[in-house]
């Protein structure tokens, strides 16, 4: 297999994926291929259905293509076994889901704090840098609370400090801005941007044109395919709309 260049953090190879089979078979991604340099910034846009969550979720090893290779920082995930993979995602990766995923029995600080204990970290430190990745996002005042007694926009911060803190070198986030005000949005976009710039790569589903202007660049997908990489934020609507 040819090596990928050594600033590439995430490459997929011919990645296709596949749900169910025979006349039931529902094929979420396509014979997708691109990468994500150090330092970038990838937008992907796509009406509902396209394919986007399916593409992060695969990039952040939470599920296997049917065909193709997956890359996260010169590694290919599929030749990892389950703990070695977990431990990719803990020290690499920071994905911010739709659905949060926020421990309820935790506080603010304890859920971000957790993937550096699980990680080893002494619980000390883990704790200084979960409060300092909630500071960045301006949540310090709520380090003690937990989800239930937060508002929609401030759990989605949280698990947007959870993403972020530590070294990862990869953020991938679904819709992050989504239940936030457009002043936060704007923030939190800032951060990722901030991320890039010295020198993590992000990926963001979005279907918001003023978001993806944050972005590097953005990458249009439809039916499982990608339709565009290149193309001016101008004509996003008429290649989501393109019939092939």
């Amino acid at each position: 297999m040819t090596a990928a260049p050594a600033d590439v953090i995430l490459e997929l190879r011919a990645v296709s994926r596949i749900h169910g089979h025979g006349d039931a078979a529902v094929c979420a991604l396509d014979d997708v291929s691109f990468a994500v340099r150090a330092g970038e910034f990838v937008a992907v846009m796509g009406p509902s259905g396209s394919g986007k969550s399916t593409l992060l979720t695969l990039a952040g090893g939470l599920d296997t293509p049917t065909s193709g290779d997956v890359i996260v920082g010169g590694v290919r995930l599929a030749d990892l076994s389950r703990t070695a993979l977990a431990k990719v995602r803990r020290q690499a990766i920071g994905y911010v889901f739709q659905s949060l995923n926020l421990i309820p029995s935790l506080t603010a600080v304890e859920n971000v704090m957790l993937p550096r204990e699980l990680d080893g970290v002494p619980t000390r430190r883990a704790r200084r840098e979960a409060t300092a990745a909630l500071r960045e996002i301006g949540l310090d005042e709520l380090v003690n609370r937990f989800p239930d007694d937060m508002s929609g926009g401030q759990q989605q911060r949280v698990a947007i400090a959870r993403a972020m803190i530590g070294s990862r070198r990869l953020i991938l986030a679904d819709e992050p801005t989504g239940a936030l005000d457009s002043v936060t949005g704007e923030e939190v976009l800032r951060l990722l941007r901030s991320r890039c710039d010295a020198g993590a790569a992000a990926v963001l589903v979005t279907h918001d044109a003023r978001h993806a202007g944050w972005a590097d660049r953005v990458v249009f997908i439809r039916d499982g395919r990608i339709v565009d990489e290149t193309a001016p934020l101008a004509t996003a609507e008429s290649l989501l709309t393109a019939r092939t």
